[in-house]
C-alpha cells in the first residue's frame, strides 16, 4: 500500500495516544478513516477535530472485548466508505502489579482488550482486506511483546500472543499468496496515557515512575513511523530507539535476558517477603 489517500482506514483506539495520532495522519494524507474507541468522547473529539480540518472521519463508540459488536462493526464500514483497505487493531489497556497480587479480574481485562481484541477486529476485517485486493493488517503489540519486564506479566502474555498471532496470519497470508500486508508493531516508550492509566497495585511507584520517564517519543512521530512501515510493507515494524536497543540487547542475550533484568529490577522492584 503504497498511498492512503482514497482508502478506507480502520482504526481502533482512537480517543486518544497512537491511535489518534494514526488517526490524524491518515485523515491528513487524504483516507477515509473510521475512528473507534470504548471512550465516546474521545473519539467524537478526533473525529471532530479532523473534520473540521477538512478530513474524511466518522467515530464509533466500540469495545473491542464484543465481538458480535467488532462484526457489526465492520458491516457499518464497509456499508459507509464502501470498503475497509487499512485496518489498525491498536486499542489496548495496560496492568502494573505483581503477579502475585494481580486479581483474575484484571488479568483478564488485559488480554480480552489487548489480545482478543485483535483477534475480533483480525477476523471481522479480514474478509474485506481481502476483498479490496491491496489490503494491509496492522496489529500494535508492543516493545513488551518482544522482551519481558517485571510487573508486566499480564501485558506481556498479551502483547506476545498479539505478535505471535500477526506473525502466524502474515505466514499464512504470505503462503497463500493473498493480496494483504501484515505489520506487526512494537512500540517503545510513547508518550501517551497508557502507562499512566494502567491499573496497578500498591507498592510499585518506583516502577510505574520509571515506565513513565521512558515515555518520550510523541505519538504523531510514531505514528508517522508506522505508516511508513506499511508503505515499505514491514512484518515488523519496531518503533523508537529504546524499542530497537532493548530488541537487540534481548536477541544478544537469549534466556541471560532474565537474569540481567533481575539484577537490574532490584533498584525497583521492592524485596519479596514471605
Amino acid at each position: 500500500m503504497r498511498t492512503f489517500s482514497g482508502r478506507t482506514a480502520v482504526v481502533t483506539g482512537a480517543g486518544s495516544g497512537i491511535g489518534r495520532a494514526l488517526a490524524t495522519e491518515l485523515a491528513r494524507r487524504g483516507a477515509k478513516v473510521a475512528a473507534s474507541d470504548v471512550d465516546i468522547a474521545g473519539v467524537e473529539h478526533t473525529a471532530d477535530h479532523l473534520t473540521a480540518r477538512g478530513g474524511t472521519v466518522r467515530a464509533w463508540h466500540l469495545d473491542v472485548t464484543d465481538r458480535d459488536a467488532v462484526e457489526a462493526h465492520a458491516v457499518e464500514v464497509v456499508d459507509t466508505f464502501g470498503s475497509a483497505d487499512l485496518v489498525i487493531n491498536n486499542a489496548g489497556v495496560a496492568l502494573a502489579a505483581r503477579a502475585v497480587e494481580q486479581t483474575a479480574k484484571e488479568v483478564t481485562t488485559v488480554v480480552d482488550v489487548d489480545l482478543l481484541g485483535v483477534v475480533h477486529g483480525t477476523q471481522a476485517f479480514l474478509p474485506h482486506l481481502l476483498a479490496s485486493g491491496d489490503g494491509h493488517l496492522v496489529n500494535i503489540s508492543s516493545l513488551f511483546g518482544l522482551v519481558a519486564m517485571p510487573y508486566n506479566s499480564a501485558y506481556n502474555a498479551a502483547k506476545f500472543g498479539v505478535r505471535g498471532y500477526t506473525e502466524s496470519i502474515a505466514i499464512e497470508l504470505a503462503a497463500a499468496r493473498a493480496p494483504v500486508g501484515v505489520t506487526c508493531v512494537h512500540p517503545g516508550g510513547i508518550a501517551t496515557d497508557i502507562a499512566r492509566n494502567a491499573q496497578t497495585t500498591p507498592g510499585n511507584e518506583a516502577l510505574t515512575n520509571a515506565f513513565e520517564k521512558a515515555l518520550r517519543m510523541p505519538p504523531q512521530r510514531a505514528a508517522e513511523i508506522i505508516l511508513r512501515g506499511v508503505q515499505r510493507g514491514r512484518r515488523r515494524q519496531l518503533v523508537g530507539a529504546d524499542a530497537w536497543a532493548m530488541h537487540v540487547a534481548q536477541t544478544v542475550l537469549g534466556a541471560r535476558w532474565m537474569d540481567v533484568m533481575g539484577v537490574l529490577g532490584r533498584k525497583v522492584v521492592p524485596r519479596y517477603e514471605p
